[in-house]
């Protein structure tokens, strides 16, 4: 099996799912972890508008967020200063490749090549809170802005001056001051330097950035390195912690937010829902992880990147895509007649799921011409209906619902998609949707594959297999319950001191 890259360990943080497993359960129930935006991240009452044509504002009122977590510094022998003056990206990527690396046996990097183990993470613009913290430098400019204006309106200098001192306290008072560490801390491609250092790895530690694309590509470049010798044990993924207003306002500018409920492979599909998050995977060489007796999740079978050409840079295109996934069937020494399920980019916007839509149908066709017979419609779905889009983390959270689908050897429902694309609905479809979990069909090989792209035109595809184990002949009490039912709905608990009087109708 040529290009053999066994998936031996797993871990994520993302909307009310601290591990791979909450996820897969998550994805099971349907459950849509959509919050209103909380003042801490962006007050609304600065930047929302209902209007999709106002400038500096967003139409969107709602994202997917991590609840919860604090990182534990002391465990990571982190120092304040250190901690503080570091994008909190960076140490949610540090938390969650060390779980990702206990996952697969090397606990705190023990028994790991760590000459020959690599970190590639996909990465857009750090996160946040660097670019909030940046505001701090801009003081100058503020008190040059607000100082001539002052003078403007008649006051004395000297009194002008005493206001300034005392605004620039208060301006700067939420932003950490600047220390030998904040450039580092600030910076993306530091992200995985710093677990390398963490972890003492010598296998080269950089990060990537194709947009949305960025985790899963930097699994395929982890792919490539290890099909190349280049290193014995890669650990790849990604993290995504910017929800403001650079991102959100510029995504409502470009008509990407969903105004409303957010709908995938749907005929109302109109925009997505933000969401954050991070995931890794720690990638071997299928031959070295049997020999060392690991845990093998799935393997990694063949991958392919494209790009859109002169296409477009934000407008998807289907020539650009085919690409992708050819070159990824290409090396896996197969077709996309084997697939049985595609974990795709699925946005949730217009253009981006029929175009997507488009080329898994094409994709159908061409395996049919090539098998010469009909196949069977393949199911495809989308995390992202459950987690939002967490952008440069998205790639990695569908490889991670890929890759248990097939360990479990179950086909997950797909959420949020209550009317069907035309793509996928009808009896001439090549692609389905599901409404519950079925067992993996039982004439189909344990074969699945995932898709992610990028602002810019970039294209990314991973095929995977999974590991031999007996054929499932139904779905398990276990997952069956999950499916949505009364988890639709919240429970809210509410106390008093005593029951309050029944209120009186004004009328």
């Amino acid at each position: 099996m040529r290009h053999a890259l066994a998936i031996v360990g797993m871990a994520c943080r993302y909307p009310d799912a601290r591990t791979p497993f909450e996820l897969w359960e998550n994805v099971l129930a349907g459950r849509q972890s959509f919050r209103r935006l909380p003042p801490e991240r962006l007050r609304l009452e600065d930047y929302h508008s209902p209007d999709k044509g106002s400038a500096d504002h967003t139409y969107g009122t709602e994202a997917a967020l991590i609840e919860g977590w604090e990182f534990d510094r002391v465990r990571f022998k982190v120092v304040g200063s250190t901690f503080r003056s570091a994008d909190l990206a960076h140490w949610l990527a540090l938390e969650v490749a060390a779980a990702a690396l206990a996952d697969a046996g090397f606990a705190e990097g023990e028994g790991l090549p760590r000459e020959a183990t690599g970190v590639v993470v996909g990465n857009s613009l750090t996160g946040e809170f660097s670019r909030s913290n940046l505001m701090r430098l801009r003081w100058p400019y503020v008190r040059r802005v607000v100082g001539a204006e002052l003078l403007a309106e008649g006051l004395e200098e000297e009194r002008v001056s005493h206001l300034l001192a005392r605004l620039e306290a208060t301006y700067k008072r939420p932003y950490p001051a600047m220390t030998e560490e904040s450039l580092a801390g600030g910076l993306a491609n530091t992200i995985a330097g710093r677990i390398a250092n963490h972890f003492d790895l010598g296998g080269g530690g950089y990060t990537v950035d194709g947009a949305c694309s960025s985790s899963l590509l930097a699994v395929c470049h982890s792919c490539s390195a290890l099909a190349a010798g280049d290193v014995d044990v890669a650990l790849a993924g990604g993290v995504d912690l910017s929800l403001d207003p650079f991102e959100l306002v510029g995504f409502s500018r470009a008509g990407a937010l969903s105004s409303g409920e957010m709908k995938v492979y749907d005929r109302r599909s109109q925009g997505f829902i933000p969401g954050e998050g991070s995931g890794f995977v720690v990638l071997m060489r299928r031959e070295d992880a049997v020999a060392q007796g690991r845990r093998i999740y799935a393997t990694i079978r063949g991958w392919g990147i494209s790009s859109d050409g002169s296409g477009g840079i934000t407008r998807p295109e289907v020539d650009g895509q085919l690409l992708a996934l050819e070159r990824a069937y290409r090396r896996a020494g197969l077709g996309a007649e084997k697939v049985a399920l595609f974990e795709g980019h699925g946005t949730g916007t217009a253009v981006g799921d029929a175009t997507e839509l488009a080329v898994l149908t094409e994709i159908r066709r061409r395996a049919e011409e090539h098998v010469g017979h009909g196949l069977p419609p393949v199911a495809v779905g989308s995390v992202k209906a459950n987690i939002g889009h967490t952008k440069a983390a998205a790639g990695v959270a569908a490889l991670l619902k890929a890759t248990l689908a097939l360990h479990h050897r179950v086909l997950p429902p797909a959420t949020a998609c209550e009317e069907p694309h035309p793509l996928v609905a009808g009896d001439g479809a090549r692609l389905r949707v599901l409404d519950h979990p079925e067992p993996w069909p039982a004439e189909a090989e344990p074969v699945a594959a995932v898709s992610a792209m990028g602002f810019g035109g970039i294209n990314t595809h991973l095929v995977l297999e999974g590991e031999p184990r007996e054929r499932r002949r139904a779905v398990a009490m276990a997952e069956s319950w999950r499916v949505p039912s009364w988890q639709g709905v919240e429970v809210f608990f509410l106390s008093a001191a005593e029951p309050a009087a029944p209120t009186k109708d004004p009328d």
